[in-house]
């Protein structure tokens, strides 16, 4: 098996192990704060086992690096807590296609931050991207098949996608550290965050509670890094990103197959818009044809 396809079988497997995060959230039954709580602490002793057996806590990392990734360890934190929020109010199939609008993060955090060009190829994904919000929040859920907070759902998927585009760009400061290693850091961090905020007093009385938990720590977060980390060592960008969508997608199922959730046209529409978009933007697709440089055989996209 050479390296594409291997690493195209690891990035599709860690994407459907993601797309089913949701179900293991709701079905677990536990307050989100002891969700995440959980899923950080399980998460952390598999990354720990992980990186003992490859050897990689060998490797002595620098105050700033340590630093850098515990302030990305931050942003994903709050980035969980409020995706898994959205779930119940949005239900797991919108909050997904909501939480999607992440490029469109990076690209304003390119714009502001580091002097990147808006071409008009971006401003029409954007563009698109902003039509299929305003189909979904405009729709009328039906009473009893999301939670009663719809618009507080968006806005926590839109805010999950706000604080994953921080931790994206944070993580660029660390390139070269080993990723499995950031990965430890950052669940550790949650540990330490969130254990103020743990209910000890009262833990999961029901073995299915502690296997939901458990379930997303070691395999939502141990193995879906290892997978993940894995796959984007032997791919191109391009065949990365198109492999990404298997996630919402398989979100989208588990939302109606699990749950029985039907969503309306205008959210469909919406909802798909904004993945087309993310496409789009994570693909490089061109919508403008412009006449290249002299220079340049290729076109700048």
């Amino acid at each position: 098996m050479n390296d594409t396809v291997r690493g195209t079988v690891e990035m599709s497997a860690a994407m459907a192990i993601l797309g089913t995060i949701g179900w293991f959230v709701v079905l677990s039954g536990q307050p989100i704060m002891d969700v995440v709580f959980w899923r950080c602490a399980f998460g952390a002793l598999t990354l720990l086992i992980i990186g003992t057996a490859l050897g990689l806590l060998r490797n002595r990392l620098s105050l700033r690096i340590i630093g850098i990734a515990a302030l990305g360890g931050v942003a994903i934190v709050v980035n969980w807590l409020l995706l898994f929020s959205a779930f119940s109010r949005a239900s797991i199939s919108i909050a997904t296609a909501v939480y999607n609008t992440q490029p469109f993060m990076l690209v304003g955090f390119g714009a502001l931050f580091f002097a990147e060009r808006l071409t008009l190829t971006k401003l029409t994904w954007l563009a698109i991207a902003f039509a299929g919000m305003v189909l979904i929040v405009e729709a009328a859920p039906d009473a009893g098949d999301v939670g009663t907070d719809y618009f507080t759902g968006i806005v926590m998927a839109l805010g999950a996608a706000f604080f994953w585009a921080v931790a994206a760009i944070v993580t660029k400061k660390l390139k070269g550290t080993p990723p499995h290693l950031i990965a430890l850091i950052q669940v550790c961090v949650g540990v330490v965050m969130l254990a103020p905020f743990a209910n000890f007093s009262q833990l999961p009385a029901d073995a299915w509670s502690w296997t939901m938990l458990a379930t997303l720590g070691i395999v939502h977060t141990g193995l879906m890094y290892i997978l993940m980390y894995g796959a984007i060592q032997k791919l191109p960008t391009h065949l990365q990103g198109s492999l990404s969508f298997i996630y919402p997608v398989v979100a989208v199922l588990v939302d109606v197959v699990a749950f029985g959730h039907r969503l309306h046209l205008s959210q469909i529409v919406g909802a798909t818009a904004i993945l087309i978009a993310a496409a789009g933007m994570n693909l490089g697709w061109t919508l403008w044809k412009g006449k290249p440089p002299i220079a340049s055989p290729h076109p700048i996209k």
